[in-house]
């Protein structure tokens, strides 16, 4: 495991780029805004201590979520699963899936999204994910934890109805 955050390589970043929006607003490199991300996704850091190197903090989460209301980064993360998978010698789908969840508790002042979980007497939200026999995550849903594992478990699975022909 590495001890601290590793900018992209060339080959790393040319795979991306295919899957990457050409156009970005502003003046920044688009390498820099993922590198960005990267960074803030591996150190689990606040977006306003985003280190001076990279393009504003403000501009990085803009592209961050732009990238998760249009699909990016879920096309992103689907090319990047087949692309191991091929490297693993298996094929480029999965036929087998796992589902699990997780309820986590919420701090008082947080109202919005939040259940009982009855089961596990938890007032919070539950973390439902699904995953491949290499462990590859595919799909994620953050619910109310008093909704239950079956209405949510369709929803982590109906997107991936359309592009997993062998599931």
């Amino acid at each position: 495991m590495k001890s601290k955050y590793i900018r992209l390589t060339n080959q790393q970043w040319q795979f991306m780029k295919k899957h990457l929006p050409i156009k970005t607003k502003g003046h920044y490199n688009l390498r820099d805004l993922a590198d960005a991300i990267l960074w803030i996704l591996r150190i689990g850091s606040q977006w306003r201590n985003l280190p001076e190197t990279f393009p504003k903090w403000q501009s990085v989460y803009y592209h961050f979520r732009k990238w998760g209301k249009d699909g990016t980064l879920i096309r992103l993360n689907s090319a990047l699963n087949k692309l191991e998978r091929l490297n693993q010698g298996k094929a480029e789908t999965p036929s087998l899936l796992s589902i699990d969840s997780q309820s986590i508790k919420c701090s008082s002042f947080i109202s919005k999204d939040k259940g009982i979980d009855g089961n596990k007497k938890i007032n919070g939200r539950k973390r439902n994910v699904i995953t491949d026999t290499l462990g590859l995550v595919w799909g994620v849903v953050v619910s109310p934890a008093n909704y239950t594992d079956g209405s949510i478990g369709q929803a982590v699975l109906q997107p991936l109805l359309g592009y997993l022909d062998r599931l």
